[in-house]
């Protein structure tokens, strides 16, 4: 006996990827990864993943990811020069762990956060 035939796979809509979620949000408020983690179900690996080429991309548009640096909660420590998306893992002053997550937030010329 044959198999019965597969019915062809309907691909997502554009609208409805990850990464247009993550636009999405970020288009209409600051937040971390953490917190985009936990609204879309993805793992804070993914989001960063998404994170790195949502910056590349909005380059093209015009349009930039913008990042609130992590804060050490020890010593107040800012930093600032950090390229990484990710969160440090410790203060290079006083060698606390405990820093704030960074923010992102997206900001395109001409367009006021909703």
């Amino acid at each position: 006996m044959k198999p019965a035939p597969r019915k062809p796979t309907v691909p997502r809509n554009a609208a409805e990827t990850a990464r247009h979620a993550v636009i999405d949000l970020l288009c209409r408020e600051t937040r971390s990864a953490k917190e985009l983690s936990a609204e879309l179900r993805l793992t804070e690996r993914e989001v960063y993943d998404h994170l790195e080429h949502i910056r590349r991309s909005l380059h093209a548009e015009g349009a930039a990811l913008e990042i609130v640096p992590a804060v050490c909660r020890s010593c107040g420590f800012t930093f600032a020069k950090r390229d990484r998306l990710t969160a440090p893992g410790r203060c290079p002053v006083c060698r606390h762990e405990a820093i704030s997550d960074p923010l992102y937030t997206i900001h395109r010329p001409g367009h006021e956060p909703a």
